[in-house]
């Protein structure tokens, strides 16, 4: 695997925390019992995310709009915006408790 720009990691790591934090807080409502699945790869300059987790699911659709005015002081509800904001797909299954999330990787020379 080539180098990863610090933006490219940047955008990777946030995306993974807070699909992650969203899989375990809302997904498996914070059940120890509860398992959070990853898995990741990388091929040809793209670098693959899928999580996981035991809950029900949501829909997409009823996420609120973090940036309507109702929303802006609410200390929640920016994962799925910020998801989508630093990667380049995301996807969620039609159950609502899997995301799949895509970062084409900026090859850098060091």
């Amino acid at each position: 695997m080539p180098a990863i720009s610090s933006d490219d990691m940047f955008a990777i790591e946030l995306a993974l925390g807070e699909a992650v934090s969203n899989a375990l807080i809302h997904g498996n409502k914070k059940s120890p019992d509860k398992p959070v699945n990853i898995e990741y790869g990388y091929n040809d300059g793209v670098f693959d995310i899928t999580i996981t987790d035991m809950g029900d699911g949501f829909r997409i659709n009823d996420v609120a709009d973090p940036v309507q005015d109702d929303n802006l002081t609410k200390d929640h509800g920016r994962g799925v915006m910020l998801m989508e904001h630093y990667m380049d797909e995301v996807h969620f299954n039609k159950k609502g408790n899997q995301v799949r999330m895509v970062k084409r990787i900026t090859p850098i020379n060091n």
